[in-house]
């Protein structure tokens, strides 16, 4: 298993499993498939903070992280997406994915990384945890999906604890 930057060339591969989460799960609430064009574009955009785990010349997974919200206050804080395949869970793609975008983003001076979990995917809750993660809201009922109100689980990880603050970090809107 290898866990490597996104390529343009992946693309299609990449967007088979985002459609696969968004067709067949509650892990998101999106209901619009991509298009390979989008996720190209994703990860053109990403600066090298779009990653896939591949073995033996499949792509099993993806993660990469993006502003948690605009305004310059919010600079350091980074929220991420990780999506697995069946074939590519309970082998430590997850964790390793993890472990690598935790690094880029470290790289890129984020101070906190995001994770916005469906509530219908308990098995992400615990992922998360396991990596450090804690859960700082449950938002009831922010999602519906497939005839269903599902909550929104947002956990936190700080990846640089201890560091100051930067003296000016600009307005913040």
């Amino acid at each position: 298993m290898i866990i490597r930057p996104a390529r343009e060339e992946d693309a299609e591969a990449v967007c088979a499993i985002a459609n696969w989460v968004i067709r067949d799960t509650l892990a998101t609430f999106n209901t619009v498939e991509k298009t390979p064009e989008q996720v190209r574009d994703q990860i053109t955009a990403s600066d090298g903070a779009y990653l896939v785990a591949e073995q033996n010349g499949e792509i099993l997974g993806h993660a990469y992280f993006f502003p948690f919200r605009s305004g310059p206050g919010y600079r350091f804080t980074a929220e991420h997406t990780i999506h697995l395949l069946p074939a590519g869970q309970d082998q430590g793609a997850g964790r390793k994915l993890m472990q690598a975008l935790e690094e880029k983003a470290k790289a890129a001076q984020i101070h906190v990384l995001i994770a916005s979990v469906s509530s219908a995917n308990p098995a992400a809750i615990g992922f998360h945890a396991a990596l450090g993660y804690a859960e700082t809201a449950r938002m009831p009922e922010l999602g519906c999906k497939n005839g269903r109100w599902l909550d929104t689980v947002f956990m936190q990880k700080i990846l640089t604890p201890g560091i100051p603050a930067p003296d000016n970090p600009g307005k913040d809107a």
